[in-house]
């Protein structure tokens, strides 16, 4: 039988995994208005997901003293993984293309390398909050809540992101709901078993290097194909950090 403090856990992380619907609100929306708009927010998410690695995640792990040579190699080794990862899509969207001429789907590979990616880090939160529920409920309905508002900007940059690769607006909501599930999984990981801080800081390292690759090597180039608006990207890139960076102020 769960304690309280299981059960507010329990709550806590299905209201996060529930804020990856939040692109809900789009479904309204004319077509050719979400086309305008959906490059502004790929350019937020590559913010949003740079200002997580620098403001947020890098910094937490030098606070608890794991920032050392493993941990950078995690990182690095997360980074090839990707590598890998998208280079096999790469060739076997390529190759299934080659075979089938009338194929009218064409996905983009930085869907999966950011639903991927942004599975890991929703499974450090709901690592984060479990562990935080056991040691102290007001400390973990804290941290639920700063994990809220950290997930608002970022899954409407990755909603953003799954329509600019090609999903349509229902399949994007149902890809990036299963993505934040993660969060659930990791809150009864946490509660069925504990977790350590250096456990933590393994998924904090795979987490930092999905999210320096997704933004660098897939968002980054996307938007610099279009040569004609510089500002607007900008500030929407700036905008992805800022976000981030207010966050500290509830942190």
């Amino acid at each position: 039988m769960m304690n309280q403090a299981s059960i507010y856990a329990i709550i806590s992380v299905i209201v996060v995994s529930l804020i990856s619907l939040i692109g809900l609100f789009t479904l309204s929306i004319k077509e050719y208005f979400t086309k305008r708009v959906v490059t502004f927010l790929v350019a937020f998410s590559a913010g949003a997901l740079l200002g997580d690695v620098f403001i947020h995640l890098l910094p937490e792990l030098a606070e608890t003293g794991f920032l050392n040579l493993e941990i950078s190699l995690y990182i690095l080794g997360a980074i090839v993984l990707f590598f890998i990862l998208e280079r096999y899509i790469h060739w076997h969207h390529h190759h299934n293309n080659e075979h089938d001429e009338d194929c009218s789907e064409h996905i983009h590979p930085v869907a999966y390398t950011i639903l991927l990616g942004d599975g890991f880090h929703n499974l450090i939160d709901g690592l984060i909050i479990g562990g935080a529920f056991l040691l102290d409920i007001k400390l973990g309905v804290a941290t639920a809540v700063a994990v809220i508002l950290h997930e608002i900007p970022q899954e409407i940059g990755d909603f953003g992101v799954l329509l600019y690769a090609g999903f349509s607006k229902t399949r994007a909501l149902f890809y990036n709901f299963l993505s934040a599930l993660a969060a659930v999984l990791g809150t009864i990981i946490a509660l069925a078993i504990g977790t350590t801080d250096k456990t933590l800081a393994i998924l904090a390292a795979l987490a930092i290097g999905s999210f320096i690759y997704i933004a660098t090597a897939d968002l980054i180039p996307e938007i610099h194909k279009d040569k004609k608006r510089t500002v607007p990207y900008l500030f929407s890139f700036l905008s992805g950090i800022g976000i981030m960076a207010l966050l500290l102020l509830i942190d």
